[in-house]
């Protein structure tokens, strides 16, 4: 087989229209196709519902640990947004490649595929993994059921690499994310008569009161860490429902909410915290006019930060693939936590930007393709002479 550029590989995974709310198995398909020619066997890790698919292959020896390099298949929606070019038909203009996806993040996939045959061409003293994973977009879901097998194998890889939009430089840490809802049962009556009902709406208004104080509590100096923008953990409501009509006491109101947290902060504190308060401050007060009324608090997702060490052998070894010792943070959350929490130290780096991601008009600049296939070129030579 004829090897392939990864702008051609790029276009052709562009074509395939992997929102997270649908299927990513036609893509995985391809990817699966694409390595069987190149003669490299995979592993898919379905969802219960066998509707996407997680993929996982080797290539060299399966002894030693290697490298993994890492990336997520599913895009966020394109709806209402205004694009002025078609999303899932690549297209290229003044040196930027167009489309849904091209910087987060199957640009660097892209480049992973286009880097398998020179990878199979060598005599790898140490493996190379590729890891490609569903729902990141919806609370880095996909990549779970492989990372549980994963972490019952004995030769854990000595770094992910993984390739979100960083314009190739070296991120080491990120924050943390816990997504909550939270559902308060009231008892409406006609609100001639408020006081004889129970305001679900004003009573979570007093719930995300709480909410924005710990917030407060958080920005304080002490709980800063420079490295991060903002540099400390926050907490914002960013969806809230409820009530019917004007003149109807409300009997119901949810509110998602979410903390974004420092490594070394346990988000589930915030929550714990609005838990006590409804539980002794609010819910009396409630059921003292009707005692069917209540608060519940419910996950929605989460995944953890990571901060890794910059002094790490998983540091060092990317400063060389990269060329860069400049480690920097990001805001957005990758699956970077979960690798490191099975024991394998995980690094972001990853051509584009995300200033482009999930926007209208998502691109990747060619040229940061070309410094992704470079990079990738230096990890084969270190695979290839590594002791």
């Amino acid at each position: 087989m004829n090897d392939v550029s990864s702008r051609a590989l790029l276009e052709t995974l562009i074509g395939f229209p992997t929102v997270s709310r649908d299927s990513n198995l036609a893509l995985i398909g391809f990817i699966r196709d694409y390595l069987a020619q190149h003669g490299v066997q995979t592993e898919l890790f379905h969802n219960d519902e066998r509707t996407k698919a997680s993929l996982f292959a080797t290539i060299g020896p399966v002894d030693r640990g290697g490298v993994v390099l890492s990336g997520h298949t599913d895009v966020v929606p394109v709806d209402g947004q205004p694009w002025t070019v078609e999303p899932f038909r690549l297209m290229e203009r003044d040196g930027r490649l167009y489309g849904r996806g091209t910087a987060d993040m199957k640009g660097f996939i892209a480049c992973v595929l286009a880097a398998v045959p020179d990878f199979v061409s060598r005599d790898l003293r140490m493996p190379v993994h590729l890891a490609f994973s569903y729902d990141e977009e919806i609370g880095c879901l996909g990549v779970r059921p492989m990372l549980a097998e994963l972490a019952k194998r004995a030769n854990k890889p000595v770094l992910c690499l993984i390739g979100e939009p960083t314009e190739l430089k070296p991120v080491l840490g990120h924050k943390g994310k816990l997504a909550m809802r939270c559902c308060v049962t009231g008892a409406p009556c006609h609100s001639a008569y408020a006081p004889y009902g129970v305001n679900a709406i004003q009573y979570a208004a007093r719930l995300i009161r709480r909410l924005e104080e710990i917030g407060e509590r958080l920005s304080d100096p002490a709980h800063h860490d420079v490295r991060f923008d903002p540099p400390y953990s926050t907490v914002q409501t960013g969806v809230i429902k409820g009530g019917r009509a004007l003149n109807i006491v409300p009997a119901e109101c949810e509110f998602d909410f979410e903390v974004r947290a420092l490594p070394g902060f346990d988000a589930s504190e915030v929550a714990d915290e609005l838990q006590r308060y409804a539980e002794a401050d609010l819910v009396p007060r409630m059921r003292a006019v009707k005692p069917e009324t209540g608060i519940r608090l419910l996950p929605l997702s989460a995944y953890p930060g990571l901060a890794t060490p910059p002094d790490s052998d998983a540091a060092r070894l990317l400063a060389m693939l990269s060329g860069s010792e400049a480690f920097g943070t990001v805001a957005f959350g990758t699956e970077g936590g979960l690798f490191n929490e099975v024991g394998i130290p995980t690094i972001v780096c990853g051509p584009g930007s995300m200033d482009q991601g999930h926007k209208p008009d998502e691109f990747v600049s060619v040229g940061q393709l070309d410094e992704c296939d470079a990079m990738l070129r230096r990890l084969a030579d270190y695979l290839q002479n590594a002791c």
